[in-house]
Formats: structure tokens, C-alpha cells, sequence
């Protein structure tokens, strides 16, 4: 007792030694994971002499004014022979109609319909597949039909990136920019997002993709059987696949410029809100390695934050202490971020990054984590 009784905890103490331990965290996530991205030299793939024949897959539900506006650009691709297959997905609307106009003129677009079935009933995986068995091209190019490449040379910098040995290529999809602020946080969203699972790509750890810009090949859905370990619930047809079928050798990425595949945000917040926790719980199934992974650098990044509010409520005196930490992550953040953000083409957010980053951890994370849990189940 006499023992006990003669420690002092030094509560400061402990609390800066918590708050170096995060940092540090962080700055790992930041310098040795993004590093990763941010050091990577963009290489462009227009200039291979190989580029055998693609499926280009598109599954469209009441979509007649996304594919009157996006598909054309798809169907005008520079490149040698591909076909487009838009999968009808018991649309309503004039879709059908629509498809059967665009197929008069494009000869290379394939239409697969399917019919609303009363005692059927099934997600945008199953259509997926349907568009997949349909492809005639080992090579299979994934996008939605609320999306616009880039450039005429997207097939050719998708396609290109299937060098020896890789059956996945990871693309990226920004959103169109309007000067709304829930366009700046959509868009730090969807690059934080990109950054991660593209500076994990490259370290040999891809653990998953964006449906909106996605290639493999077609033995590869095959072998993985497709989407059967997740059919039952609705989201995870592209990351919920790359994190079961990636490997840490068949997986490449393709960020040049001509290869950004664009996409129309929400541009209301219940509909953000809705769409986040629609695809939250796919990320229940991932690999457990991952989910620990992921789980730690969001963990740490709210503790780092909270830890940065309660040492400076409790100890206002040791401000500095504070403010240097804030400022050591920050400073690393816009040096790192900076040449990833030219490379996704968000440069212009890097002036929001101390507010956006405290929204994303706080009201995106948070609202993901919470919505995980909820039923996630497709029929």
C-alpha cells in the first residue's frame, strides 16, 4: 500500500504521450502510405502497340437522360475494336427506346434486357453479371451510365494498364465541380477515398475499387465465382470483389488525366447522406486485415482530434504543444496531399483541407460507421 500510494500519475503526462503516439500514427498513414501515391510517377499507356479487343459493361436502371448525355463519349472511344454492352435493367422509362436508337448507329452497342420478374428479385450484381457473361472480350471495363471519360483515349489508358501479369486495373472517378460546398466535401470524399485504396494498390495491398472506372478480366470473375460470397446484400459489386480477388501482383492503376472517368454528385445532403449509408456496409465483408487496416487509421485520426480538444481545455496553458502537433499533421497532410491532389485533379480543395478533413472524420466516418450495421440485405 505504502508503495501505491507514493505513485504519482502525472495526467499531463500521459495525455501528451497519447497524443504523440497518434500523431505519429498519422504521420505514418500520411508519409508512408500516401507517400506512396504522392512519389508515384503517372504513366500513360496511349502509346502501347497492344491493344487487343474490350468489353466495355454498363448496367442502366431508368437511366433514358444519363445515356442520352454520357454514352456517346463511350461509344466514340479511339480505339481499335471494343464492344459497349448496356445492360437494361427492368428500366421503366425510355431507356429501351433510347438504347435501340443508339444501336442503330453504333454497331458495336449490345444490349442485354432484362425483364421485371414478380418472384425475382435482384440487385445491380446480377445484372452485372448477365453484361459480364454477355462480353465477348476477355477484358472486361466497368463504368455507369451517369459517367463521362475524360478523354477519347479512356479505353486505350484502361486497357493498356492490363500489362503483364495484371487482371485488375484500378481507375479513378472524380465528380464534376460546382461551386456548392457539398461539392467541395463530395469531392474530398471521393479523392481521400481514391488516394487510400490506390496508395494501398501500390504497396501491394489493394483491398478495393470504384464501379465507375474498374477493369478485369473475365476468367477472373469466373474463377472468383463472381459475386456469390456477397450476392445477399446490395452494395460491394466493385470493392467487395477487389478485396476478395486481389492479390498483391495482379493489380494495377491507371490515374492519367485521359483516363479520369467524370460522374454527376448528389447535390443534396439527405441524398449524400443516403448514398453513404447505402454502400457503408460492404465493408463489413472485407478481408479482416483490412478492416483492421482501415479501422486504425480512422480510430486514430478521431482520437488525434479529440485528444488535440481535451489537452488544450484541460491544459490551455500548453497551447504550443497543441498547436504543434495540429500543425506537424497538417503541415505533412498539404505537403503529401499536394501532389496527389494534381494528380485527381482537386488541387483547388488543398486550401479546404483543415476543414474538410475534420467534416470527413466527423460527419462522414462517423455516419458510415453507424450506418454499417444496418440491413444491408438485397432481397
Amino acid at each position: 500500500m505504502d508503495y501505491l500510494s507514493n505513485i504519482q500519475f502525472d495526467t499531463p503526462y500521459i495525455l501528451y504521450s497519447l497524443l504523440g503516439i497518434l500523431l505519429c500514427v498519422q504521420l505514418y498513414y500520411i508519409l508512408f502510405v500516401y507517400g506512396r501515391l504522392a512519389r508515384y510517377k503517372v504513366q500513360s499507356y496511349q502509346d502501347s502497340t497492344n491493344f487487343p479487343p474490350v468489353s466495355v459493361i454498363i448496367c442502366a436502371h431508368n437511366e433514358q437522360d444519363n445515356l442520352k448525355e454520357f454514352l456517346p463519349a463511350i461509344l466514340e472511344q479511339d480505339y481499335p475494336e471494343y464492344e459497349v454492352i448496356v445492360v437494361d435493367d427492368c428500366s421503366t422509362d425510355d431507356t429501351k427506346w433510347i438504347l435501340q436508337d443508339f444501336a442503330r448507329e453504333y454497331k458495336h452497342l449490345r444490349i442485354v434486357d432484362i425483364k421485371e420478374h414478380v418472384q425475382l428479385k435482384h440487385n445491380k450484381k446480377f445484372a452485372l453479371t448477365l453484361g459480364i457473361k454477355a462480353a465477348q472480350h476477355e477484358r472486361s471495363i466497368l463504368t455507369d451510365a451517369d459517367c463521362q471519360p475524360q478523354s477519347k483515349h479512356w479505353l486505350k489508358e484502361m486497357s493498356g494498364a492490363f500489362i503483364e501479369g495484371k487482371e485488375i486495373v484500378l481507375g479513378y472517378s472524380p465528380y464534376f465541380k460546382t461551386n456548392t460546398f457539398l461539392s467541395k466535401l463530395i469531392r474530398f470524399e471521393t479523392s481521400h477515398t481514391a488516394m487510400s485504396y490506390l496508395s494501398y494498390a501500390l504497396k501491394g495491398n489493394a483491398y478495393m475499387g470504384v464501379g465507375r472506372n474498374l477493369a478485369y478480366t473475365k476468367s477472373l470473375f469466373f474463377r472468383g465465382k463472381g459475386f456469390n460470397a456477397h450476392m445477399h446484400i446490395k452494395s460491394g459489386d466493385d470493392d467487395l470483389f477487389i478485396n476478395h480477388n486481389a492479390t498483391p501482383t495482379n493489380v494495377n492503376i491507371a490515374i492519367h488525366p485521359d483516363a479520369h472517368m467524370y460522374s454527376t454528385a448528389k447535390n443534396t445532403w439527405k441524398a449524400y447522406y443516403k448514398q453513404k449509408a447505402r454502400h457503408s456496409g460492404a465493408s463489413l465483408l472485407y478481408k479482416r486485415k483490412h478492416k483492421r487496416m482501415l479501422a486504425t487509421q480512422l480510430i486514430t485520426a478521431i482520437l488525434f482530434y479529440t485528444m488535440l480538444a481535451v489537452v488544450l481545455v484541460l491544459y490551455p496553458v500548453c497551447w504550443q504543444y497543441v498547436v504543434g502537433a495540429y500543425l506537424l499533421r497538417l503541415m505533412s497532410q498539404l505537403i503529401v496531399f499536394g501532389k496527389i491532389y494534381r494528380k485527381l485533379a482537386v488541387k483547388d480543395l488543398l486550401i479546404w483541407l483543415p476543414v474538410l478533413d475534420i467534416l470527413y472524420y466527423f460527419y462522414i466516418c462517423t455516419n458510415g460507421l453507424f450506418n454499417r450495421h444496418k440491413k444491408q440485405i438485397s432481397w
